[in-house]
Formats: C-alpha cells, sequence, structure tokens
C-alpha cells in the first residue's frame, strides 16, 4: 500500500481507551437486549408497566454468560495495552485527534470519567495545545512575554481551546495584539456536569494567578456556549471558597451562553419520555439516556451542584435549576447571534443562533427573579450568524474588543 505521507497521532492510551469504551458499549447493548427480550415475554398491554429486571432461567444465563465473557476479554485486552503505553509514550497530538476527543468527551464525558478511561479530558490550561504547568518558573518559560493582563478563554460543548481559532481568526490572539491580553485557553471535559467544571475552573484559576510571572493587573474571562456557564460556577464557588483570583476579575464577556437552557435537549428529555412510556420501546430509552451530564445541565443552565445531586438528571419532573445572579462587581457581557437577516422576525425569536436562543443568550426570562441583569449597552446581537460564527465574525471581535 502506498505511503500517504500523512502523520498518525494515535497513541497508545487512545486504543487502550477505545477498547474499553467499545467493552462497556457491547455490555450496555446486552443490558439492552435482555431488557426488550423479558418485556416482550411477559406480553404486557402497549402502555403497560413496564421493567428493568433481567430475564430468569437459560435466557438470563446466556445474557449473564456474555456479559461475564465480555468483561474478562476486555480486561485482558486492557492490561495488555496498559503495558504498552510506556513503549508508545504520549507523543504529539493533532488538530483532528483533539477535536474527536472533544466531541467524545462532550457525549460521553462523564462515563469516561468515572470508568477512569483514558480518553477522559482532565482540567487544565494549555496554549497551543500545550498543558500549562501551574508553577512561576514553568510559566514565565512558557509564556516569555507575559503581561499583567490575564485573559481566559473557555470553549463550549464538545469543543477544546483550539477551536477558538476559526477560519484563520483567534479572539485571544488578536485580543493580545490589540489589547496587551495574554490569552490561556480552558481545556475541560464538557461532558462532565458543569458544576463540576466550575470548581475545577475556580482552583485552577486560583493556582494560574499565584503562580503568574508578573503581578495581575486584569483578569477578563471569555466563555463560548457552555463556557460561559462554567465561568458563572467558577465564580459563584470562588465567591464560597474565597479564591483571591475574583477580587481580579473585572470583565467577562459571554457568547453564545445559554444561561436560561437550550431547546434541543429539552426536546431529547421529551423523546426520553415518548420511549419510556411503552414496555416494549422502554429499552430503547437507554439509548438517549446515554448522553452526558454536561448535556443534561443544558436543558435550564444548570451550573449548582444541587441542581443535579439527589435526583434522577432524566426525568421530566426534575426541579429547574437554582436561580443565580450574574457575579457581583464584574462587568457582565453578553453577545447573541440570529441566523435571521434582521430583528424581528419569527426566525429570530425562536431559532437564534441555531441552538441558543436570543432570550437565553441575553439573559432574558420571563420570571424576574431568573432574569440576569445584563446592562443595555452590554448587549448585543448579531444578525446572519450561526453559534459557531461567533468564534470568527470580524463584527464579533469589533464588540469584545469595544469591551475589553
Amino acid at each position: 500500500m502506498a505511503s500517504t505521507g500523512r502523520k498518525s497521532f494515535v497513541h497508545a492510551e487512545d486504543i487502550r481507551g477505545a477498547s474499553r469504551l467499545a467493552v462497556d458499549a457491547a455490555i450496555g447493548l446486552a443490558n439492552l437486549v435482555e431488557t426488550m427480550h423479558h418485556n416482550i415475554l411477559r406480553t404486557p398491554g402497549i402502555l403497560g408497566k413496564s421493567t428493568q429486571l433481567p430475564t430468569s432461567g437459560i435466557t438470563g444465563f446466556v445474557y449473564k454468560s456474555i456479559r461475564g465473557v465480555t468483561r474478562v476479554v476486555g480486561g485482558g485486552i486492557d492490561a495488555v495495552l496498559a503495558r504498552l503505553v510506556p513503549l508508545f509514550g504520549s507523543g504529539a497530538s493533532s488538530s483532528e485527534r483533539e477535536a474527536v476527543l472533544a466531541a467524545l468527551n462532550g457525549v460521553l464525558g462523564d462515563h469516561l470519567q468515572h470508568s477512569a478511561n483514558p480518553l477522559a479530558i482532565p482540567t487544565r490550561f494549555r496554549r497551543g495545545g500545550v498543558a500549562l504547568d501551574l508553577t512561576r518558573g514553568a510559566l514565565s518559560a512558557a509564556i516569555p512575554g507575559a503581561t499583567g493582563k490575564v485573559l481566559v478563554l473557555a470553549h463550549g460543548l464538545c469543543m477544546n481551546d483550539l477551536l477558538w481559532r476559526r477560519n484563520g481568526h483567534d479572539h485571544g490572539a488578536a485580543l493580545a495584539v490589540d489589547a496587551g491580553f495574554t490569552p490561556v485557553y480552558l481545556h475541560y471535559n464538557s461532558g462532565l456536569h458543569v458544576s463540576t467544571n466550575g470548581h475545577a475552573f475556580a482552583d485552577q484559576l486560583e493556582a494560574l494567578l499565584r503562580a503568574w510571572p508578573v503581578p495581575v493587573d486584569d483578569l477578563a474571562i471569555l466563555g463560548h456556549s457552555m463556557g460561559g456557564l462554567v465561568a458563572r460556577s467558577a465564580c459563584h464557588y470562588a465567591a464560597a471558597t474565597g479564591h483571591a483570583w475574583l477580587q481580579h476579575l473585572g470583565k467577562i464577556v459571554f457568547l453564545g451562553t445559554p444561561h436560561h437552557g437550550a431547546p434541543l435537549e429539552r426536546g431529547g428529555n421529551w423523546i426520553d419520555a415518548a420511549l419510556d412510556a411503552s414496555p416494549y420501546t422502554t429499552a430503547f430509552a437507554r439509548l438517549g439516556k446515554i448522553r452526558s451530564a454536561g448535556i443534561t445541565d443544558l436543558r435550564h443552565g444548570s451550573m449548582l451542584d444541587e441542581d443535579w445531586s439527589n435526583q434522577d438528571r432524566f426525568a421530566r419532573s426534575r426541579r429547574k435549576s437554582r436561580a443565580l445572579p450574574l457575579p457581583a462587581n464584574v462587568e457582565c457581557c453578553a453577545i447573541a447571534a440570529s441566523i435571521a437577516r434582521k430583528s424581528g422576525g419569527l426566525a429570530e425569536r425562536l431559532l437564534g443562533d441555531g441552538l441558543v436562543p436570543l432570550a437565553s443568550a441575553l439573559g432574558k426570562h420571563k420570571d424576574a427573579s431568573r432574569q440576569l441583569a445584563f446592562a443595555k449597552d452590554r448587549q448585543w446581537i448579531g444578525y446572519g450568524m450561526n453559534h459557531l460564527d461567533l468564534l470568527d465574525r470580524k463584527e464579533v471581535y469589533a464588540q469584545i474588543r469595544r469591551w475589553l
């Protein structure tokens, strides 16, 4: 076979993580089929009561054997791959590999974390895709021209820090040239609960500013989509913990952040409920419940631990998230996008940027207690653009630059 000349950036840990995920998928599929088999054998009515109990007798023995063999084989593969990992090393990465990992973490990140899968992304700061060691000496070497103006950029769901560069533009790099900021990029597992990432972000920021090579004069955060929710959560927990970095935070700019949730996740929850209504389709409801904790948090824009702890995150009756005001003494700015070409149309009200409605991105809510206090001159709408266009459209950058 002729060589393409293209380097492979697949790591041994990637193969190990993928094999674990394949084993988990095989066991999950066996469980799904067994549930469907059991409900069919019971011949209940169309809307009768379903069961998640395993089958019994020979049928139950077969499914139990399938799961047992799968675990044994998977354990053997994992043991072999674990011995090979040191031989391969971590090596270089690529934008393609990083994008796949980011998407996988966004959809299954909580499972990857809980199963200790090596594909799970740890929370860290990076520049150019390289993780920063949060010690003063290491930061001085990694960022020799660091200024006292620090800009932290937080990406959205299923994305990573490298995706801030789109069509040749990076808001962080541009603000370094035009406004003297030193950009640092948050890289995190977007499939975890927003509040889990909020805790980690707050702790990482404290370590970052403590080790910053020069005195910090100004700290600003730019959050795209879910990244804005993570930033708000981090501010809440920083205040509760007494972190010092919050005293330096002057501005947060939110780009298409679903402050009050996103309709796509609410639609997914209705599908779950519909599939779970009949014993003949209840097994398939499990497929919808594969989606991560990060995704289900987007139903109502949940940012706190109490929004999800001690309750079923897939239940339609799940209580709404607690109202959380914007952080005090911080100038907060909201940028929303609309795929409509002009203001006032039905598309503007219903579709927003294709993922996040305008009202959610601007913090507007019919319940006054949930209304976010963005000043009028700190709100901006870009027309004729979608959710990802917020990352590179020149008019969006111009507005960010004016505020920062």
